[in-house]
């Protein structure tokens, strides 16, 4: 899948990258790990794609901070994309689609809005790479479906991620046959080994999470042979404004995509 002249994820292009930060917390942060992870990314030659949210729709607390919203959630993935850098952003109904299509390179439908069939066709319009998380509640078999809704717009740009399945409560697991069934499908597959590690609802009014269990299950994942690895990262995952719990650090990147890369190599 092409995303721009220099970036592909799947079709037997290398092992890509998708991360960043959960939510922009500032125009001053966003750049800074847009920087520092592309620098990471060069080192090993490896496709990246920034991502980060302008608006988390779903916290678990109304409470919670959800970022900066549309307009100026936008116009800042906008100038990391203007500095040559891919970006991946979610939105979370359909009349968001075409803005974001206008700032973005990837947009992302989340795993709780996967089944919804207006966002995905109204994502698909735009003719952008279009992302669809699986979410915790289907099974790998039925993302077909959701795929397929956006296909049915005559664009077939699309990418499937798998971020874990609930497992009872506050609790995800991976089926790692799932990726090799939705490989089958034909589209790239991404792992999300970051929300995979997520604990839902488990610190009361927010997300609890496992990040130790990172590497073990993208490094598994990799095996299998996903396209790519979607790991939302932090400087500071104790200061992340969203999903800190279950974040990468920063610090801890280069070392777990060194390691992913060879299995990648030996897997392929």
């Amino acid at each position: 899948m092409r995303i721009t002249d220099r970036v592909s994820i799947g079709n037997g292009a290398p092992l890509a990258l998708i991360a960043g930060p959960c939510v922009i917390e500032s125009e001053e942060h966003v750049h800074m790990l847009a920087t520092a992870i592309s620098e990471i990314a060069a080192r090993l030659n490896m496709p990246y794609v920034f991502k980060a949210s302008f608006d988390k729709a779903n916290r678990s607390s109304v409470t919670s901070y959800r970022g900066p919203g549309l307009k100026e959630g936008l116009r800042i993935l906008k100038s990391v994309r203007d500095r040559g850098i891919p970006v991946l952003t979610d939105i979370h109904d359909a009349t968001q689609a075409e803005l974001a299509a206008e700032a973005v390179d990837i947009l992302q439908i989340p795993a709780f809005l996967c089944r919804q069939t207006d966002i995905l066709t109204a994502a698909g319009r735009t003719g952008k790479v279009i992302n669809v998380k699986k979410g915790q509640f289907v099974a790998p078999l039925d993302i077909r479906h959701a795929a397929e809704k956006v296909a049915s717009t005559g664009n077939n740009n699309i990418i499937l991620t798998e971020r874990g399945s609930s497992f009872g409560y506050n609790n995800l697991v991976v089926d790692m046959r799932g990726l090799a069934i939705m490989k089958g499908f034909g589209w790239p597959v991404v792992f999300d080994a970051t929300h995979s590690v997520q604990l839902p609802g488990a610190a009361g009014n927010a997300s609890g999470g496992q990040p130790e269990f990172i590497d073990p299950l993208a490094s598994a994942a990799v095996a299998v042979g996903v396209d790519a690895v979607f790991l939302e990262t932090h400087e500071a995952p104790e200061r992340a404004l969203s999903d800190g719990t279950n974040a990468l650090r920063l610090d801890k990147l280069e070392g777990l995509l060194t390691k992913l890369q060879r299995i990648s190599v030996a897997a392929r």
